[in-house]
């Protein structure tokens, strides 16, 4: 695992210090956010974070753009970097019923040009590109005719994947089932394999087409974290991650560890043994702390991760395959549990207190 003084590094999106707006809370629940230029919420999260976090994660266009990428720049100095720039039309009310996917052509034409440019910007800022398409799907049965719009979606990212290619780009591919397409295409891990698939049927090089691994929006589909980062490990399509957590149900983007806590260190663990970050991945934080400090949340959340990995480090990697191999779920539970303080010593201290009785 590449590491910085023995650890992951790290990105955090900047999207987790805005107003945290909902539905129900349109002003958002941190009003006081809804004032402030990108600028300023990339200096209250260098200045709170300061080295937790190496790098940050910017939608394009409503985040970072040509006009406001140098002033970032500046405020994260030599210190951190631009790591990620997000396909960013999803907010925007024009593509209501799509980008890539939208009935209208000259749309779907100008959320290519979009995502090129921030393709540009990625090139420029040796960042990587994360798709995730959220406005492309439907509503209701019956809204769509499925093939022609599975043809316009496969069609504009071909176009996108092979100008990423031209300009030395990581095109990483996010999957969610849900919101605010209520039935989103690329809704599940398969459907992400299935493009980059279906690209490499078409002749487009898709060595640089990978799988970004929001966990949150894997467990609102019931997907192991685990299991599906070792095949997508050795598949060679685990680009990034999304760290987060939430009650299974929505995309809470929970503090990292807060809920699923034996999901995220069997993930941990598997991180570990296929060498994630030996080619420069990294672990980012996707958070949306509704009514907590933004700044408290993320450091809560990266110290979360360090102590569940550091927990994973200590299962004795023996042991633990020994019981794998025989698929012996109560030795490795044995291995696991010894690793978070129950070992011998505990053990016996149960056993005397339940013969005294």
């Amino acid at each position: 695992m590449t590491t910085t003084q023995g650890r992951l590094k790290t990105s955090v999106g900047i999207w987790a210090f805005g107003p945290a707006a909902t539905r129900f809370v349109p002003g958002g629940y941190h009003p006081e956010a809804a004032g402030q230029c990108v600028e300023d919420r990339v200096s209250l999260a260098v200045e709170g974070l300061g080295p937790l976090v190496d790098g940050y994660e910017f939608h394009y266009p409503g985040e970072i753009n040509e006009e406001n990428v140098g002033r970032i720049q500046e405020i994260l100095g030599r210190e951190h970097d631009i790591y990620a720039i997000c396909y960013g039309l999803v907010p925007n009310p024009r593509f209501a019923l799509g980008s890539l996917i939208n009935p209208g052509e000259n749309l779907r034409r100008e959320a290519v040009q979009s995502i090129k440019r921030g393709i540009d910007l990625a090139a420029a800022t040796g960042a990587k590109y994360i798709f995730w398409p959220g406005n492309e799907g439907y509503n209701y049965p019956f809204q769509r005719d499925y093939a022609t719009t599975w043809e316009w979606f496969l069609s504009g990212i071909q176009e996108c994947v092979e100008y990423a290619n031209e300009r030395k780009v990581t095109f990483l591919l996010e999957h969610k089932n849900s919101e605010p397409a209520m039935r989103i295409l690329m809704r599940d891990v398969g459907m992400a394999i299935f493009i980059i698939h279906k690209l490499a049927q078409r002749g487009v090089d898709v060595s640089r087409v990978k799988v970004n691994m929001d966990w949150q929006h894997l467990i609102m589909n019931g997907e192991p974290l685990a299991e599906y980062a070792g095949l997508l490990a050795k598949e060679g399509l685990l680009g990034h991650q999304h760290a987060n957590s939430g009650w299974g149900s929505f995309d809470d983007d929970n503090m990292v560890g807060a809920t699923f806590f034996m999901h995220t260190l069997d993930l941990a663990k598997e991180l570990q043994r296929s060498g994630y970050g030996q080619q420069g991945e990294r672990l980012g934080f996707d958070l949306f702390p509704y009514t907590e400090d933004p700044v408290e949340a993320v450091k809560r959340s990266i110290l979360h991760w360090e102590f569940i990995a550091g927990v994973a480090r200590k299962i004795d990697d023996a042991e633990l395959q020994e019981a794998k191999n025989r698929a012996d779920a109560v030795a490795a539970y044995r291995a696991v549990f010894r690793a978070l303080g129950l070992d011998q010593n505990f053990e016996r201290e149960v056993y005397e207190k339940y013969s005294a009785r």
